[in-house]
């Protein structure tokens, strides 16, 4: 098969690749469509993220959906031509986190495109059938490949437990800010307030369900919020923006006996902040990694609801041009709010 393999420091090569192996409990997948996630620009343009470093050839992606070729003879429920979303990482099923449903938190995960292990630029991936989703035909490769950002915004929205009749702060309104923007909407949240310094994300985030869009580098995002909710703050504050302001800025977004949600991480992830108003609040703090338990509750909700997953796509590239999208990611990163890799059709 063909893969784009990165082989060194913003550099990826279309190769020839060998086929991954389909065991009894394996479906085979032809990939149509990845995602590029943020994770993998970050080892494109570092080689590494913290401890996890690049040492040796790697395909990047795990943002994935595509047809199913063949399968093992365990697996049922699937049959060759099926479109599907494939959950990018599998767990160990036996350790206290597996058994407990929080397998999100296993240690021995096996995830796509971290190093060591390859991901989803290539034209075929095997794993097992127990993270493989069957779409319905409503959906298509791209809504199945962003499932998977999508899945950590439900993630976010679940963790500051979002209803009807609450208000909600997103700050960040890069992918993930957004999917967390559709999953509020999709729990029944109206009054959601959004701040970013990029008017074209806050444009989308306006279009995709935001009430309020702020654009913090030309106004004071904590006065404006104060300011709309009649100086109370909201109930849940979502951070995706992975920055040290906007964490500092959580707790005085908050309504007194509100909800945090830490879901991007600062490249300096130790700042200081304000627990004196943090405890005279009763404010409770959550995070997130990754999710768990979801794909069926996003795919229904694609379905049902139509959340609007494609409108967040900006940019689209082939297999064969691999590097350069990623070039182009990360060159024009004020542009691209989210790209995809098209491998099949």
């Amino acid at each position: 098969m063909k893969a784009a393999v990165m082989t060194g420091i913003k550099q990826v090569e279309l190769m020839e690749y060998p086929m991954p192996p389909v065991g009894d409990d394996d479906v085979l997948v032809q990939v149509e469509c990845c995602g590029v996630c943020g994770s993998d620009l970050h080892y494109y343009e570092f080689g590494r993220i913290g401890d996890l470093v690049v040492e040796k050839p790697m395909i990047l992606g795990h943002e994935c959906a595509g047809r199913v070729v063949r399968f093992g003879k365990n697996v049922e429920g699937l049959s060759a031509g099926d479109l599907v979303a494939i959950e990018p990482g599998y767990t160990c099923g036996k350790c206290e986190y597996c058994r407990s449903g929080r397998y999100n938190l296993c240690e021995k995960v096996v995830f796509m495109a971290p190093p060591p292990y390859d991901g989803a630029f290539c034209e075929y991936v095997s794993c097992p059938a127990e993270v493989v989703f069957k779409l319905p035909p409503e959906m298509d490769a791209v809504e199945g490949a962003l499932l998977e950002p999508l899945n950590v915004g439900f993630h976010a929205a679940r963790q500051g437990e979002a209803c009807v009749g609450k208000s909600a702060v997103v700050l960040g309104s890069g992918c993930i800010g957004l999917c967390t923007v559709m999953a509020l909407t999709a729990m029944g949240v109206r009054e959601i307030y959004v701040a970013d310094v990029l008017e074209k994300r806050l444009r989308m985030a306006e279009k995709i369900g935001a009430l309020v869009t702020i654009n913090a580098a030309k106004e004071n995002t904590v006065e404006r919020v104060l300011a709309l909710t009649g100086g109370k703050g909201a109930d849940i504050v979502i951070e995706t923006a992975g920055a040290a302001a906007t964490g500092k800025q959580t707790v005085e977004l908050a309504k007194r006996g509100g909800t945090i949600v830490m879901v991007g991480l600062a490249p300096n992830s130790v700042y200081p902040f304000d627990f004196g108003t943090f405890i005279n609040h009763e404010l409770t703090m959550r995070s997130v990694f990754r999710y768990r338990n979801l794909y069926p509750v996003t795919i229904e909700a694609v379905r049902r609801l139509h959340l609007p997953l494609k409108e967040i796509v900006t940019d689209e590239f082939d297999l064969a041009h691999a590097n350069e999208g990623l070039t182009c990611c990360v060159e024009h990163r004020d542009q691209t709010v989210k790209a995809i890799i098209r491998i099949s059709e």
